[in-house]
């Protein structure tokens, strides 16, 4: 169902003729398949979003490190 409402999307947006919406209609193109995973299982990747910010927070907070296997060992002990 969610496929094909979203092909009635693309073609009305396709048939409407407006230029701004072309680049949303070939980017929801490109990337339809996460699109409708979404809509499926309702599965995203914020987690590891989420996960990702927590890793820079902690890196900002250790900027200049020089043992690196050390910064990556407190970064598995902390986070995992």
């Amino acid at each position: 169902i969610a496929l094909t409402r979203l092909a009635r999307w693309y073609d009305e947006v396709d048939k409407s003729g407006f230029l701004t919406f072309g680049r949303v209609a070939r980017s929801i193109q490109v990337h339809y398949l996460n699109i409708i995973n979404f809509f499926e299982r309702r599965s995203t990747n914020a987690a590891s979003e989420a996960f990702n910010a927590r890793i820079k927070a902690f890196r900002a907070q250790f900027r200049g490190v020089k043992d690196k296997a050390f910064f990556l060992y407190r970064l598995t002990k902390l986070y995992a």
